[in-house]
């Protein structure tokens, strides 16, 4: 096991029980929660691909983006840590090996790193056997860029199908490589071009009829960094808590 991974390790377990009420500035959001998401129980999540979603309280939410890392990724992070706030990044390998210091910036900050496949292409318009190999090439490229060690084994067993396009096959597969498949239950839509104040309207609008729930952004999008500072403080202002979604370790063997 890497020092890496038993640092995160470590770090987890002690966040479990402090991050909440640790965060070193008055006045944040903060991270209300963290929730290990057992994969045996929880195989896919998000109420948009899936009939199950994350057990979350009323007024919970889970962060989530998508596509990164990418330029304006540190604008992303700095929002974050501002609020004391955690998320979940799933990462498209290809921009992983581009940019590994933003992978471990994101990893230093605490956020869960999940995958995104190599090149995020519509999986399910390939065969079988090219899917796989673009989901473990990514897997692959995002681990090098973590831990320096190329592996389709990853650290994290999050994957997120690039535009939601699952197959039976690929969705056996991993589930039966004990990784959960996150969808979400709902999303800012920031895929499309708009302002910040549009999308901040947007996905506020969107969080107040679904009062919780897993949300997708995208790291790779200008407005949507530029939008989230004003999210946050929505949130907070409006009692809204964020939960820090992490795996649940694997017990020992026997």
């Amino acid at each position: 096991m890497s020092i890496l991974r038993v640092t995160l390790l470590v770090f987890v377990a002690w966040t479990t029980s402090a991050w909440a009420s640790d965060c070193p500035r008055q006045g944040t959001l903060g991270t209300s929660r963290i929730l290990e998401v057992d994969a045996a129980k929880y195989p896919r999540v998000g109420l948009k691909s899936f009939p199950q979603t994350l057990p979350l309280d009323d007024k919970e939410v889970v962060l989530t983006f998508d596509d990164g890392p990418a330029a304006t990724t540190p604008r992303v992070l700095a929002a974050l840590a501002r609020e004391c706030v955690r998320a979940t990044f799933f990462h498209v390998g290809r921009n992983s090996q581009a940019s590994p210091g933003l992978v471990k910036n994101a990893a230093t900050g605490g956020h869960t790193l999940g995958h995104h496949s190599w090149s995020h292409p519509h999986l399910n318009a390939m065969t079988f056997a090219a899917a796989r190999d673009d989901i473990d090439r990514g897997i692959s490229a995002d681990e090098v860029a973590l831990n320096g060690k190329a592996t389709s084994v990853p650290d994290t067993r999050f994957f997120r199908f690039p535009y939601f396009e699952s197959t039976p096959e690929l969705l056996e597969m991993l589930q039966a490589r004990g990784i959960v498949v996150f969808g979400a239950d709902f999303w800012a839509s920031d895929w499309r071009p708009m302002t910040p104040k549009d999308e901040l309207e947007l996905i506020t609008s969107r969080l107040t009829a679904a009062r919780k729930g897993i949300i997708l952004f995208h790291d790779t999008r200008a407005q949507t960094a530029a939008m989230l500072p004003d999210f946050l403080k929505y949130m907070r202002l409006n009692g809204y808590r964020v939960v820090h979604v992490v795996p649940k370790p694997k017990g020992p063997k026997t």
